[in-house]
């Protein structure tokens, strides 16, 4: 075979074999098998909660089987046929074949990413936050832009985004806002853009032209679903009320039907701003407990922990990334080294790679400064 084909070859193998290490292959089957029995049992019904989570998994686990003997299947059936075709002197045959060898280790590629995914919540829906930080005008717009990268990244994957609250800046942007993104492994993919983004550009907002920075706050957690228990009591919280923002004339929104809640002990502070009173305080007190659920696996986590710890403002020296479209055009990760010039693209949802570098980098245990020494 010609270099190159081995070289897919060998990429396909690689994939196959993390994928088959996160899976535990050999035991794997075993697990369906208890699964399927399992899920068999009417008394399971009895409690759907449980049931429920159990029919996720055996779900999953099959998939990821099926996905396994997939890719192992064709990448045999793939490299036999390149050998005919090579045997017999067939170039069309092994120029097809190898076409479709490209394919599959794209698609070994995007399946090794997913396998990533394994963490507690990773397959859970999200909240995420996007806040203006130092740079007043020139923040708030750069807030509504990485908000507008966000829903479009979550367009891209087919999600369903909505918009739980929002505050506008002064002049254009917004201070804040706040979605909550369901689809599969929302959280496990957006979780790491959680940190502070720097833009570098020719402001709009400035008559002479001139280069500014800009910075926003990007926050990720988990929706918390019914199977994980979050207690909290009535005096821990203090519950207020307050107009909705919204457009003015006909529009205005004359009740007190926005709800911001407090958490006392942690001081953790939650808002909706819908029409419903009742539905801002259902959404609000679901984005507390994900919060509170943040917490928690924060404290199993230590290098999670030590990331939120030490997030400090949106201004200079806590960036994760940063976006520059002046002199030069380049989207930098810092946590990864990972880069791109395509700045359009990223800020029209095309993040996949600098989750996937980040998703890589937590599995293989390395540090930021051991990422960027070896940039």
């Amino acid at each position: 075979m010609r270099a190159e084909t081995l070289n897919l070859a060998a990429a396909v193998r690689k994939s196959l074999d993390l994928l088959g290490q996160r899976l535990g292959i050999e035991t794997a089957p075993h697990r369906l098998e208890e699964l399927n029995v399992r899920s068999e049992d009417p008394a399971l019904w009895s409690d759907p909660a449980r049931a429920q989570k159990l029919m996720r998994e055996r779900n999953a686990l099959a998939a990821a089987l099926e996905t396994h003997g997939a890719i192992l299947r064709d990448l045999t059936d793939l490299t036999d046929l390149i050998e005919l075709g090579e045997a017999e002197g067939d170039t069309g045959v092994v120029a097809e074949a190898e076409a479709q060898l490209r394919a599959l280790r794209a698609v070994a590629a995007a399946k090794e990413v997913e396998a990533l995914l394994d963490g507690e919540a990773d397959g859970n829906d999200t909240f995420l936050e996007v806040n203006a930080g130092a740079g007043g005008t020139e923040s708030c717009d750069w807030a509504a832009m990485l908000a507008r990268m966000y829903v479009r990244w979550a367009e891209r994957h087919g999600c369903k985004v909505e918009l739980i609250a929002e505050s506008a800046g002064e002049e254009a942007g917004i201070r804040s806002a706040t979605y909550r993104i369901a689809g599969t492994n929302a959280y496990g993919w957006l979780k790491s853009e959680s940190g502070v983004h720097r833009l570098v550009r020719i402001s709009p907002f400035d008559a002479s032209a001139r280069r500014h920075t800009s910075f926003a706050s990007v926050w990720v957690y988990p929706v918390v679903d019914d199977s994980i228990a979050i207690d909290i009591q009535d005096k821990d919280i203090r519950i207020d009320t307050m107009r909705s923002s919204g457009a003015g004339g006909q529009h205005v929104n004359k009740t007190e039907s926005a709800v911001r809640i407090t958490h006392l002990p942690t001081g953790i502070v939650v808002t909706s701003s819908e029409k419903s009173q009742h539905q801002n305080r259902a959404l609000a007190m679901a984005a507390l407990k994900s919060r509170l659920y943040q917490l928690e696996l924060d404290k199993r986590n230590a290098a999670l922990a030590a990331q939120h710890e030490a997030k400090g403002d949106a201004g200079w020296g806590n960036q994760i990334r940063s976006y520059v479209l002046q002199p030069y055009q380049m989207v930098k990760d810092l946590r990864t080294g990972h880069e791109t010039s395509d700045t359009q693209g990223v800020l029209d949802g095309a993040i996949d790679a600098f989750m996937a570098a980040t998703l890589a980098m937590d599995v293989a245990g390395k540090s930021r400064a051991e990422a960027q020494a070896g940039d």
